[in-house]
């Protein structure tokens, strides 16, 4: 097993599968759920462009250099968003967990808090990663607050990394959690899912 190995991670608010394209149309669904794709610092596809997403995904982990996830709302079972193991390093041991969204009634809840939790223990424990890296375009202040919270510590700004859509030019802030540092943050990610628990 190595991070292009899928694999099915069941937490107890949501489920990571691997992507699939029959997870199409509730994937649809989800991203018109506050018109996620309006957000043009992200790259959530609008309901026309998901299957293509899908396809582009599939490729990418055909070619060796994402695996990725479709999240499941374990209350519903419905697909709600999707996430990756993207930018593999098999030698090195190294991956960064990105493209991921959720639709809008799922965000800032506990479900985003705790696939990060299973995406990062499969990293750290089953496959023995020496660093996972997180990436957010400057512009999205929301993720860099969120990927902060997880205790992930800035590596340094990727200026100019990346042309988007629209022709803006973007910096992109790029995080990790290097090996030594998993005990600590997987604590520290219990800590708040036990919060998220009795609230309810």
């Amino acid at each position: 097993m190595n991070l292009l190995t899928p694999v099915t991670l069941v937490g107890k608010h949501a489920t990571l599968v691997p992507l699939s394209i029959k997870h199409c149309e509730g994937l649809t669904d989800a991203t018109k759920d506050g018109e996620l794709w309006k957000l043009w610092y992200t790259g959530v596809p609008g309901p026309e462009k998901v299957a293509a997403e899908i396809e582009k995904r599939l490729a990418l982990h055909a070619q060796g250099s994402m695996l990725p996830f479709t999240v499941i709302d374990n209350a519903t079972q419905q697909p709600i968003g999707m996430t990756t193991y993207w930018r593999i390093d098999l030698m090195n041991r190294r991956c960064d967990i990105g493209w991921t969204w959720y639709r809008k009634t799922s965000q800032r809840t506990a479900i985003n808090t705790e696939c990060k939790l299973m995406l990062l223990t499969h990293a750290f424990e089953k496959l023995d990663c020496i660093a996972v890296t997180l990436t957010a375009n400057q512009f999205n202040v929301e993720s860099r607050r969120a990927i902060e919270r997880l205790g992930a510590k800035l590596d340094g700004i990727l200026r100019n990394l990346k042309i988007m859509p629209n022709g803006v030019i973007c910096d992109f802030y790029q995080y990790s959690i290097i090996q030594s540092e998993w005990a600590g943050v997987k604590t520290n990610l219990q800590y708040k899912l036990e919060k998220y628990r009795s609230a309810f």
